[in-house]
């Protein structure tokens, strides 16, 4: 009967060396594939960054070229340029305020307030942008929140004479004269609505029916109506067609012969 002894594992063949060698060659393999991601990582963000300095450089452009274009007055043609710029630097918050000045140029003062908004959210801490802010708001008669704008912009630089001087100035007397005005509104108001009140509440005067006048008035009424009904008048036609107006007093009954005359009214 034959014997059977224990089979030999696989890969127990390969000599020590061999494995050896295997080894080392896989490692080198791992180190060139961790050094080609590396590689990879850094060339994408290499490219990132040059892409970002074209953009900013192309804006940078645009934004010098509507600069131009508005000191010419050419607004709308300016306008465009930052528009454009926008689309490729869209957090520049200089874009946004100039645009705005431009657009109070052009009396356009809704999208004025906006792009200052814009302005405002992407740099808290630009005072150019709360004063551009203020004064537009200003030309949208929101004087209350232009005084606030104005403040913070101050308060951000507070060596500012032309915020102080003329911006907050003139807000402040506007403020002034609107609550003059709305002063003098409520006062008309109220006094015309106090005559009103008067007009309806005025009494009927109370007339003495009793008096001589009056009496004797409706005397003097009576006797006339009286002297009417003791004299009545009525118009004849006759059947030949006269036509005869007879009065008839109370002590005078007879009436003409009715085969002669018609009465009439």
């Amino acid at each position: 009967m034959a014997s059977f002894g224990w089979k030999r594992k696989i890969g127990e063949k390969v000599s020590k060396a061999t494995s050896q060698q295997f080894e080392a060659e896989a490692a080198d393999d791992k180190d060139l594939g961790d050094d080609d991601d590396a590689n990879w990582v850094l060339a994408a963000k290499r490219r990132k960054e040059v892409l970002l300095e074209d953009c900013v450089k192309k804006s940078k452009k645009l934004k010098d070229e509507g600069a131009s274009l508005a000191e010419n007055r050419r607004y709308r043609e300016a306008l465009v340029k930052w528009d454009e710029a926008l689309q490729l630097t869209p957090e520049d918050a200089t874009l946004y305020e100039m645009k705005s000045q431009v657009l109070m140029s052009l009396h356009e003062m809704f999208p004025a307030v906006h792009a200052a908004e814009m302005a405002v959210q992407r740099n808290p801490r630009s005072w150019d942008a709360w004063q551009t802010l203020g004064r537009a708001q200003l030309g949208l008669g929101e004087i209350a929140l232009a005084i606030r704008s104005f403040q913070i912009s101050l308060h951000i630089f507070p060596m500012n004479p032309e915020v102080w001087k003329e911006d907050l100035s003139w807000a402040r007397k506007l403020q002034e004269q609107q609550k003059a005005t709305n002063t003098e509104s409520a006062q008309k108001a109220k006094k015309a609505l106090a005559k009103g009140k008067e007009f309806v509440q005025e009494s009927i005067p109370d007339y003495d029916f009793e008096s001589d006048e009056i009496v004797s008035v409706c005397a003097a009424i009576a006797e006339k109506e009286k002297v009417l009904s003791a004299t009545k008048t009525m118009v004849i036609v006759s059947a030949s067609g006269t036509v005869e107006t007879v009065t008839e007093q109370d002590n005078c009954p007879a009436t003409p012969d009715e085969t002669l005359f018609i009465r009439a009214r």
